[in-house]
């Protein structure tokens, strides 16, 4: 039998999975959760951003993602997941209720589901991830032509290493040990010919998700005075 103090923790790891689309982290460690709250088979959510105006886009993502990520827990009969202090909240927080959609949730202003803007930041972590993993090893000697070379069941375990597997995972691009290192959107082999442009420009990428989690973090404790440290009970 499940207890009310096991579920809180599997709802934690649940939240856990879900990220914030731009910043690719989990809402559980940028501290967007202001609360959870098991009573017997339902369990209740309650989010917050770093800021009123937040794209509304991104939220609806976060709002959507966190109520099926805990809705699939074994023992959860109902979740209701809310998202506190938006200028949208109410627009959002009913949307994700009905399941209706983000087009249905604001009409005339949507263009399209949100599928492919889940998929654009994921190929942009997956090319941050990427480089971080080659910057590494081109640290550590290898040279830019043997780069290419790279397999992953050759490389040393690391954070990076295993954030790019799972976007490699996420994506449907190869990440087993024979998979290359450095593959395009596709899963192509990437060439040397320009390829330090192409790190260069994925530097920027990480370095760019980096400074915004910064940012949002800053902006999340001024407004909230948090401290950084998430609430793992209790609604506010």
């Amino acid at each position: 039998m499940t207890t009310a103090v096991s579920l809180e923790t599997e709802v934690w790891r649940a939240l856990g999975t879900v990220l914030d689309p731009e910043l690719d982290q989990p809402v559980t460690e940028l501290d967007f959760v202001a609360g959870t709250e098991v009573d017997g088979d339902e369990v209740h959510v309650d989010l917050r951003l770093p800021t009123y105006f937040c794209a509304p886009n991104f939220a609806y993502l976060m709002v959507a993602d966190a109520h099926d990520a805990v809705a699939e827990l074994p023992g959860v009969r109902r979740v209701r997941v809310r998202l506190l202090d938006h200028f949208a909240s109410e627009e959002i927080n009913a949307g994700v209720a009905a399941g209706d959609g983000f087009d249905a949730a604001f009409p005339g202003l949507a263009a399209g589901e949100l599928d492919e803007l889940r998929r654009t930041f994921l190929r942009k972590a997956h090319l941050a991830y990427q480089e971080q993993v080659a910057q590494q090893l081109l640290r550590e000697g290898t040279e830019l032509a043997d780069l290419v070379e790279v397999r992953l069941g050759g490389l040393q375990p690391s954070t990076a290493l295993d954030r790019l597997r799972r976007r490699r995972d996420q994506l449907g691009l190869p990440s087993g040990p024979d998979a290359l290192l450095l593959v395009d959107e596709h899963g192509d082999a990437v060439p040397v010919e320009g390829l330090s442009a192409r790190l260069r420009f994925a530097r920027t990428t990480r370095v760019s998700i980096e400074g915004n989690a910064g940012w949002c973090r800053g902006l999340l404790d001024t407004r909230y005075g948090s401290g950084g440290t998430a609430a793992r009970s209790g609604l506010h």
